[in-house]
């Protein structure tokens, strides 16, 4: 196997492995020498190690499935991996203004792009050029935000069974009101939004230029050597 043909995303994920892998044993090191550089260092680190088998979980199931996810969307996915894990919870850039807002554009993006193959795989017709974009689109676009929508359900019960303020209705242990409390959730509703309508609009670009890009964002069967991991 020549690495040089290696799919993209496939790159993605090997940087994903090797940032990953450094980080846990740099700081691992660091906690074994009783210098642990942030606060919960132990734990950080089972995050992190949880990344790298996020990083395969799209690889496995490939290869029990027998097809190949959307590069579109395995890019996404991994970027997102890198971003959310190994810098925003190993290296604490959740400090920096916004940042999980610039999360929930890419996770918008990521889960519009699942929508996709998943509306192919339910209208079961041959050959995905035959469908309209903007139906696509539209059918992306709605599922990436109800996917968004059901992450913040997800936030309130978790706050309301266990007060882990993943809403952010606290602030420096006090309660916030009003507008305040409201801002966390819509920002984030907001940005699944964005990330949303800009993978629609990547896809209905696509597929209005050429049908046949449709097959980048659909799943594959890996009984065609066309879309083999070596060929993208």
């Amino acid at each position: 196997m020549k690495i040089s043909k290696l799919r993209f995303s496939s790159w993605l994920a090997i940087i994903n492995v090797i940032a990953m892998l450094g980080y846990i044993g740099y700081f691992g090191y660091l906690l074994y020498q009783g210098k642990p550089k942030f606060t919960g260092q132990k734990l950080l680190l089972i995050e992190v190690a949880a990344g790298i088998i996020l990083v395969a979980l799209p690889f496995i199931i490939e290869k029990i499935g027998q097809f190949y996810f959307p590069q579109i969307e395995l890019i996404f996915y991994f970027i997102f991996l890198f971003l959310s894990i190994f810098l925003g919870s190993g290296l604490q850039m959740y400090g920096v203004p916004h940042w999980d807002k610039y999360e929930h554009v890419l996770a918008g993006m990521m889960l519009a792009g699942l929508g996709y193959p998943i509306f192919n795989s339910l209208v079961n017709v041959r050959s995905s050029s035959r469908i309209h974009p903007g139906l696509m689109s539209l059918f992306a676009f709605t599922f990436g935000i109800t996917c968004g929508v059901f992450w913040e359900f997800y936030e309130f019960t978790a706050d309301s069974l266990a007060g882990l303020n993943l809403q952010r209705y606290e602030a420096a242990g006090k309660m916030l009101v009003g507008r305040a409390a409201l801002m966390d959730t819509m920002g984030d509703l907001l940005a699944d939004v964005i990330g949303a309508l800009i993978m629609a609009l990547i896809g209905y670009l696509m597929m209005r230029q050429n049908p046949n890009t449709s097959d980048y964002l659909i799943f594959k069967s890996k009984r065609n050597r066309y879309f083999s991991m070596l060929r993208f």
